[in-house]
């Protein structure tokens, strides 16, 4: 019997969870508002962060957003920047990690001519070009010890000095700071340094992993379909049902930038209206769906478990693990002493 086709604009009820409208109901406006952005997704763990983006979005307040690598985060910062009342100033990126620590902090406040060897001329720094609009650090974890006292000062002062140089600037712009790693545990570690984190977390924001919105693959799929057939000036409508339900099943480890890259590689593999992804690659390393010897309560446990750590094991309010799993406290409490699941003990 031939596999069934699903258009990759108009999915049935068969593949709800591919509908680019969720199961409730709710009009994809929020999902369209975004899509200049590129920031695609409607599922509840997803349309959370939007909520939280739109909520911080008109304040000065400074944000950090947490996520593993691929998910997305410098979209959401620069969401946040076009909603702000900042929109018209600069949005001003910077990825921590990528640039070696002995640079840093001329990167970050600029140097004079003549500071250090090699300092050749005068040179602004991101945090006086963000003046007036929003600074984004990205990979925060990995600044310096040395350099987070001056960050937190500039943070709480709104002024430093360059690099050579006596004068003091001031400066007025909004940080949205970054995370792959767990700052908590860092500060305990003695590895970042805890008053800027408690300065820099007075937002958090946590954008979950792919695996946790699965919901979410079919829209993503579509959208970058469209734009990587019409860069290729191709025209591609319809996915086989069984390959869907292989993208969908697979973990992607890499997240929403392992998908992109890979539905680019399926669009190349293309050459009529159906997307034909290289599903075959997909279990090459990485797993695909979950082994049957892993019983429900078994993922289930080791979901929860994931989300506490996300949120570091705060249970309730807002931004706690049992809104994210969209759960009552009390439910997630008693899911928690059922499957054996508590705080380790530092």
């Amino acid at each position: 019997m031939a596999a069934l086709v699903k258009s990759l604009e108009n999915q049935s009820e068969t593949a709800a969870q591919y509908d680019l409208r969720s199961r409730d109901g709710t009009s994809v406006a929020t999902w369209q508002r975004y899509f200049s952005t590129q920031i695609v997704g409607d599922s509840p763990n997803f349309r959370r962060v939007l909520n939280q983006m739109e909520a911080v979005a008109v304040t000065n307040t400074t944000v950090l957003i947490r996520g593993e690598t691929g998910t997305g985060k410098e979209l959401i910062a620069k969401a946040i920047h076009g909603l702000s009342g900042r929109k018209d100033g600069p949005f001003v990126s910077m990825n921590c990690a990528s640039i070696p620590a002995g640079l840093l902090e001329a990167e970050l406040f600029g140097h004079e001519k003549g500071a250090y060897t090699g300092a050749v001329a005068r040179t602004i720094g991101r945090c006086e070009v963000a003046d007036k609009g929003t600074l984004f650090l990205d990979e925060i974890g990995d600044t310096p010890l040395e350099l987070q006292s001056k960050l937190l000062r500039v943070l709480q002062e709104h002024e430093f000095e360059r690099l050579g140089s006596p004068r003091t600037l001031r400066v007025n712009f909004r940080l949205v700071a970054a995370t792959n790693q767990d700052l908590g545990q860092m500060v305990e570690r003695g590895q970042f340094r805890s008053d800027l984190y408690y300065r820099l977390n007075v937002f958090p924001i946590a954008v979950p992993a792919l695996r946790h919105r699965a919901q979410d693959i079919g829209p993503l799929v579509w959208y970058f379909t469209k734009i990587y057939a019409q860069c290729m000036n191709r025209r591609i409508e319809v996915i086989r049902e069984e390959d869907m339900n292989a993208l969908a099943r697979y973990e992607w480890p890499g997240n929403v930038r392992e998908l992109q890259n890979f539905i680019e590689r399926s669009v190349i593999l293309s050459n009529d209206e159906y997307l034909r992804p290289p599903v075959t690659e997909l279990g090459q390393g990485v797993r695909l769906g979950i082994p049957k010897s892993r019983s429900l309560a078994e993922a289930d446990r080791r979901y929860i478990m994931e989300v506490l750590h996300e949120t570091d094991w705060v249970v309730g309010g807002p931004n706690g693990a049992a809104a994210i799993l969209d759960v009552k406290r009390t439910t997630l409490l008693d899911k928690m002493r059922r499957l054996g699941i508590s705080r380790p003990v530092d």
